[in-house]
């Protein structure tokens, strides 16, 4: 059953998903599929979509939900598990790690505010390893004012991965910018509606052969 059946046939806790996600859900995370992995969702919500992503990568995976509110340990059951804190405390995330280790795959879908966002992604990807997966969803709030949106906002998460592009490419600039973490252990960003993700690569070798016999 693929995501998009889970979520329709859904019977348990409620999940609360754009139905345009499902198939990038699928491209990104079904290489990870019975692997042992550690997946962290900040956002839990009613806890529905942790019951999901358990379903989805079964029984090996260590399914782990961030969340401000008390209220979410309810839905910790065997091999999810809840841990109340703020997304930006740089503290809280590293407590985290200490108990699960480093994540192969974050889903941000927490409280969608432009600095929580970007203090949570400087924590959590440089620690994380070759193949990881850092995505954030929701990205439509970085149009909206209320949580630190707008256009012509560099402070935005969109805007902040715009730039990252021309980081992805640094070893093209001719020495206007500098290599650094983006451009050495980054894979490739991609963009769609409402959501950036972020493949991570231990990209080492970058040339271009000609190979073959001339004509």
């Amino acid at each position: 059953m693929n995501l998009w059946q889970d979520f329709l046939t859904n019977d348990q806790r409620i999940i609360h998903k754009w139905v345009h996600y499902f198939p990038i859900y699928e491209r990104f995370f079904s290489s990870w599929r019975n692997k042992s992995l550690v997946f962290i969702e900040i956002g839990v919500s009613q806890g529905g979509s942790l019951q999901m992503w358990q379903r989805f990568f079964g029984p090996m995976a260590k399914i782990v939900g961030i969340d401000i509110d008390p209220k979410c340990k309810d839905c910790e059951s065997p091999g999810i598990f809840v841990r109340i804190g703020d997304q930006s405390n740089h503290m809280f995330l590293a407590e985290i790690i200490d108990e699960f280790g480093v994540p192969d795959i974050v889903l941000d879908d927490g409280s969608h505010q432009m600095a929580d966002i970007e203090s949570s992604f400087q924590f959590f990807y440089p620690l994380m390893y070759k193949n990881a997966i850092y995505m954030v969803e929701d990205l439509h709030t970085a149009y909206w004012e209320e949580y630190g949106g707008g256009i012509d906002k560099s402070e935005t998460f969109i805007n902040f991965s715009k730039n990252c592009i021309d980081r992805l490419n640094a070893d093209h600039t001719r020495g206007k910018l500098e290599p650094d973490l983006i451009t050495r252990e980054t894979f490739g960003i991609s963009f769609f509606d409402s959501i950036v993700c972020f493949e991570k690569g231990d990209v080492w070798l970058k040339n271009a052969p000609m190979i073959g016999r001339k004509s």
